[in-house]
């Protein structure tokens, strides 16, 4: 990502907190012979100790940790999205005013570790768990023990050792107070452009102004 002081996310809590609420993300390796690879995948935050630098655990369907050289040692990128939107100009009822996209991005560059076929189930168990623990009634791997260690077989799970990360957090900051309103507003209400978790996200960018900032 291009490095836009104005944007940067600097507190590591919040990229774990992005992390934790968002765990859709991509990930990109370079395979053996050069060439990029990506797959999409869900990732789940470990409890570390304080101090420790951030650590996920994940799984892809086989032959995937092969495409990506899962074993090679080299480091891998993951990408995690928060929530994103189209902000048009037409909100900021001033001009000239262009179109933009505020979204929330963390990369993360981390070194990886395979897991046997042990680990690897309890990954996809904690992984189902954490989705369905909001469910009015949740679905466990227990309850379908048989089949899930079967096909379990066809998944390879993996830890990510956090190295080093990038937080961006484009969330109209270059605007006034009183457009940035505006843009929250629309967020929250417009027929085609709604993105209620963005205007969240932006609203509470908003309360970090100090009070006296324009």
């Amino acid at each position: 990502m291009i490095h836009t002081s104005d944007y940067e996310i600097q507190d590591e809590a919040r990229v774990r907190d992005l992390v934790r609420t968002h765990g859709w993300a991509t990930l990109v390796s370079v395979a053996d012979d050069g060439a990029p690879v990506a797959s999409h995948l869900p990732v789940l935050l470990e409890d570390t100790p304080p101090g420790e630098p951030m650590s996920l655990l994940t799984h892809v369907g086989r032959p995937d940790e092969v495409l990506h050289s899962l074993d090679s040692g080299r480091e891998s990128l993951l990408i995690v999205q928060g929530p994103h939107g189209y902000v048009s100009p037409g909100w900021y009822e001033m001009t000239p005013a262009v179109p933009t996209w505020d979204y929330l991005a963390v990369h993360l560059w981390c070194t990886v570790e395979l897991l046997g076929p042990e680990e690897s189930y309890g990954v996809l168990s904690d992984t189902v768990d954490r989705y369905e623990s909001v469910m009015p009634r949740p679905v466990r791997l227990p309850s379908v023990e048989e089949y899930a260690h079967r096909i379990a077989k066809g998944a390879a799970g993996f830890r990510l050792r956090v190295v080093r990360w990038q937080g961006k957090a484009k969330l109209s900051q270059d605007k006034p107070r009183e457009v940035v309103e505006r843009v929250v507003t629309a967020l929250e209400s417009d027929p085609h452009y709604a993105q209620p978790a963005l205007a969240a996200e932006v609203r509470t960018e908003l309360a970090r102004r100090p009070a006296d900032a324009p």
